[in-house]
């Protein structure tokens, strides 16, 4: 690959064809991909009934002019709003999940009263604008990772609510990849305060949504309801579609108040009809059910693992969205382990700064598959002591 930037890790370059979590290279070797390509095909690699909704809308249109929306991206708008609990509301469709983060903050932020914005420490957000940047002006970040099982109000008491006009919040709370959920009572204790304040809340679904845990969204672990709500990834099964939920209040205001925003690829109806048969085939499989109940199972099996080899430290997870992390060990390092599962025929993900092994599959993948995958790592940790 001597013509593509390396800006991030290539592992291997020569996959040709992929078929549900399954991907093939070009001797024909099949793998088991447990990252559902980058955690967005959560009804896995090239579902059929995908397939031909891309084939249909491609025959018709695939891209107008932003100033004119047809039929299909106000059904898919309706469908979005439907399954966040936005009923209602109004919707706008974007590309990528960084682009409708920051959409999402900056929307909150031009109709929030206060001047700040309350965030987590470990948090992610976005690779651009307001969202992706980790420090400056306008921010509140909270650290709970050093005291999570403190009490909220202890962790609060420094917090500047009469200033805080936004609360964003990531269910998965963990920096893209480490796994860690933040607390409930912490979680509804912020959104609690910031409600009685007259604030917005704003909840990044980018990898947690579509049924990653175990639910449609990541914040229905909790007991709050967001005004915007960001969906990317697993939206469109790995095209790039994102969008933005916004509830009826906050649209109106943001309408009235003249926000603009324009983008080449908004609202384009191969994205929305892609969107829709998405949201219709997790519905009509009933597979955000089925990826609850096995990821459960899933846990259970690294959990085992972890209770017998010494190179495991914890396993934990919600639904499809798991991760391993490991004693931190100069001679089995977590890339070592990655590269050992992928020779195995295993794609996994991992992050060195955690000593993590993230496993985030498709919502369809079977159960011979992950004892496979279980049975691999056993082996691996076994030989590591």
């Amino acid at each position: 690959m001597s013509h593509i930037l390396e800006c991030y890790e290539i592992a291997k370059t020569d996959f040709e064809r992929a078929e549900n979590c399954h991907v093939y290279d070009s001797r024909g070797k099949r793998y088991v991909d447990l990252e559902s390509g980058c955690w967005a095909a959560v009804l896995g690699h090239n579902p059929p009934r995908i397939q031909r909704v891309i084939q249909e809308q491609a025959a018709k249109v695939i891209h107008i002019g932003k100033r004119y929306p047809n039929e299909i991206v106000e059904k898919a708008a309706i469908d979005v709003l439907e399954i966040t609990g936005l009923t209602g509301g109004k919707c706008v469709f974007l590309s990528s999940g960084s682009e409708a983060v920051e959409f999402a903050v900056q929307a909150a932020r031009r109709i929030s009263e206060k001047p700040m914005c309350l965030t987590f420490s470990n948090s992610y957000f976005g690779s651009y604008g307001f969202s992706g940047s980790k420090s400056g002006e306008g921010r509140h970040v909270l650290d709970w990772c050093s005291r999570p099982s403190a009490d909220p109000e202890e962790i609060l008491q420094d917090v500047p609510f009469d200033q805080i006009g936004v609360f964003i919040f990531e269910p998965g709370g963990s920096g893209i990849g480490f796994v860690h959920f933040p607390p409930k009572p912490l979680v509804e204790a912020i959104s609690r305060r910031v409600r009685e304040s007259g604030g917005w809340i704003v909840v990044n679904e980018i990898t947690t949504g579509m049924g990653r845990t175990g639910k449609w969204f990541g914040f229905q672990h909790y007991d709050i309801q967001p005004d915007l709500v960001s969906l990317g990834k697993g939206l469109g099964n790995g095209y790039p579609v994102s969008a933005v939920a916004i509830q009826p209040a906050a649209a109106e205001t943001l309408e009235r108040g003249g926000f603009h925003y324009v983008q080449s690829h908004q609202n384009d109806p191969l994205g929305c009809a892609i969107a829709r048969e998405v949201i219709a085939a997790l519905r009509e499989g009933k597979w955000i059910e089925k990826g609850a109940e096995l990821g459960a199972w899933f846990l259970e099996g690294l959990r085992e693992i972890q209770k017998k080899r010494a190179l495991v430290k914890e396993a934990r997870g919600r639904g499809m969205l798991l991760g391993l992390e490991l004693q931190p060990r100069d001679e089995m390092p977590v890339s070592r382990v990655y590269r050992a599962l992928l020779e195995n025929g295993y794609l996994t993900g991992y992050y060195s700064a955690g000593n993590l092994l993230r496993v985030d599959p498709s919502l369809t993948i079977d159960r011979e598959d992950i004892t496979g995958f279980l049975s691999a790592l056993d082996s691996i940790a076994e030989v590591a002591g």
